[in-house]
C-alpha cells in the first residue's frame, strides 16, 4: 500500500494543487487582504493534511491517536499486521 493511503486519503493532493493554482494567479493581482486570507486559509489546510498523516502513522504503530483526530475510534483499520 505504502504511500498511497496518504497520498489519496489525506488530501494532500488537493493542497498541492491549489497551492499551484494560488501561485499562478498571484502573479497578476495586488495583495490584499482577501489574497492574504486565502494563504492562511491554505497553510491551514496543508497543516491539517500533516496532521491526519502524522496520526495515520501512529495509528499504524499501534500508538494512541489523540480525540480530536478525525480518525480517533477507527484506529484499527491502520494498523499493521505483523506476522
Amino acid at each position: 500500500m505504502g504511500m498511497s493511503k496518504y497520498v489519496a486519503g489525506t488530501g494532500i493532493i488537493g493542497v498541492l494543487l491549489s497551492g499551484l493554482s494560488m501561485l499562478r494567479g498571484s502573479e497578476e493581482q495586488r495583495f490584499t487582504w482577501r489574497v492574504a486570507v486565502a494563504w492562511l486559509s491554505w497553510a491551514l489546510t496543508l497543516a491539517l493534511s500533516i496532521g491526519l498523516i502524522l496520526d495515520i502513522r501512529k495509528a499504524e504503530r499501534g500508538d494512541e491517536v489523540d480525540e480530536d483526530s478525525p480518525i480517533f475510534g477507527s484506529e484499527h483499520k491502520y494498523r499493521r499486521i505483523e506476522d
